[in-house]
């Protein structure tokens, strides 16, 4: 890899010094030496800059990374980043950075000797939309309630679907928004919602609605999923195969009709919706241009990541129980395993998701946070990156890649988003120190956070 990344859409392709050669002259006579001046070598043009970068992490190249390459975020030391209208213009060492880049009069600089610089984290899985609270079932789970007994009981997700469904729009919004800042100053850019909260048609929408608002006003970019097999509605509990045909056939399509969502997702769980119900689900949104992902395999294996395989998901999520032909069907079929240790952590599960297995098996790991109501709500990337390595056995570097290009890829960003590379969003996260302090748990070690070339959060 060059020293450098270059983009300028202007850009000349010239030498760097001057060529000489000889030719005949055109009347017969003797040799005449032909000296070419020199070119000015092309400018990169750029408004915002950070230059003498610490330890520069651009998570750069080829998406996903799988197997041993889940570990290749090389550091590149007194680095330089630059963008221009937003875009990254150049993203290497800091010696090319005078030479190549041009900056415009009102360019904002950063010096960037106290920090390292990494991609904006992309959260590939939150239930960040919802209403009501549920911090009575935190005492109980402390006390040594499952997460069975007490949704059993009428609280988890049942309870959250009460208050979500009696919520207005704008009520979703305003409390909405106050979550999405907290992952904004976790160094989250990019974050994915799902809705899953209503269970019948008008409430579903209405979650899609507010993100859809949100999308349009918040800094973070934000990717909605359409969740309506969240779990199955007390008034559907003695007819359940009613409410599978109501999300395939009136849902799905109604989502579709207003552009309210990219993905479908569906909680494949024992209990909850099976094998073929989960299935037939992503089948009816792929037929509706609803591209597919899953919740699988999270209390026990429900054979969510063999569906996963068998629709062609993009990501099959949680997998903290899941099979060895889980894994084996995951890596045949190119199925991204989006691991959410927040959630094992808070449910108290005993287990985390089997990470190594995963990588050994060449199944591209991302991670999320699982922000939801009940299962834990921590917005911090950092924190799953943490106990990323921590339980999971992860490197900081494949934790990283992770909590980057590899959720990217999962959301179908990667294009975008992920990596600090030329053409993609100047999406960026200052750390103090080395990039590797943000695997603590305690005080922050981020100081700003960048979106699309403007400092969104902090100083620096």
């Amino acid at each position: 890899m060059p020293a450098a990344q270059r983009h300028d859409p202007e850009r000349r392709k010239v030498p760097r010094q001057a060529r000489r050669h000889r030719r005949r002259s055109g009347d017969g006579g003797g040799e005449v030496t032909v000296r070419h001046l020199p070119f000015v070598f092309a400018v990169i043009r750029a408004d915002f800059a950070i230059r003498h970068i610490r330890q520069l992490v651009a998570c750069a190249g080829p998406a996903p990374r799988r197997g041993a390459a889940q570990a290749d975020a090389p550091i590149v030391a007194d680095g330089a980043l630059a963008s221009l209208d937003g875009r990254i213009a150049f993203s290497g060492a800091d010696r090319d950075f005078a030479r190549d880049v041009q900056l415009a009069g009102d360019a904002r600089i950063i010096d960037g000797r106290p920090f390292s610089v990494v991609p904006g984290f992309v959260d590939a899985h939150t239930h960040a939309v919802f209403a009501g609270d549920r911090g009575d079932e935190l005492r109980r789970r402390l006390a040594g309630a499952t997460y069975a007994q007490i949704a059993a009981e009428g609280g988890g997700i049942v309870s959250t679907v009460r208050a979500t469904r009696a919520a207005s729009r704008e009520e979703l919004v305003a409390a909405t928004r106050g979550r999405l800042d907290e992952m904004l100053a976790c160094g989250t850019t990019t974050a994915e919602i799902k809705s899953g909260y209503g269970l019948e048609l008008e409430s579903e929408l209405k979650m899609l609605r507010a993100v859809a608002e949100l999308s349009r006003s918040h800094s973070m970019d934000l990717v909605a999923t359409f969740l309506g097999a969240h779990e199955v509605p007390g008034e559907y509990r003695a007819r359940r195969d009613e409410y599978v045909t109501l999300v395939a056939r009136e849902m799905v399509p109604a989502v579709a009709a207003e552009r309210l969502a990219e993905w479908c997702d569906v909680f494949c769980e024992t209990g909850v919706f099976t094998p073929d119900e989960s299935a037939r689900v992503l089948e009816a949104g792929i037929a509706r241009g609803l591209k597919p992902r899953i919740h699988a395999d999270e209390l026990g294996p429900s054979g969510g990541s063999l569906v996963a395989a068998r629709v062609g998901a993009r990501s099959a999520d949680h997998l903290i129980f899941v099979p060895e032909e889980g894994i084996a069907a995951m890596a045949r079929a190119n199925v991204a395993a989006t691991l959410l240790p927040n959630a094992a952590f808070y449910l108290k599960l005993g287990r985390f998701a089997p990470a190594r297995d995963l990588i050994r098996a060449g199944v591209p790991v991302a991670l999320a946070t699982d922000v939801n109501p009940g299962g834990g709500f921590s917005p911090s990337m950092p924190f799953a990156m943490t106990l990323a390595c921590f339980a999971m056995g992860l490197t900081f570097e494949e934790a990283l890649v992770g909590a980057t290009i590899n959720a990217a890829w999962s959301l179908d960003r990667h294009d975008e988003i992920g990596s600090l590379e030329p053409g993609k969003q100047m999406d960026a996260v200052l750390v103090a120190g080395d990039a590797i302090d943000l695997i603590r748990v305690g005080a922050a070690s981020i100081r700003a956070v960048v979106k699309r070339g403007t400092i969104v959060w902090g100083n620096a």
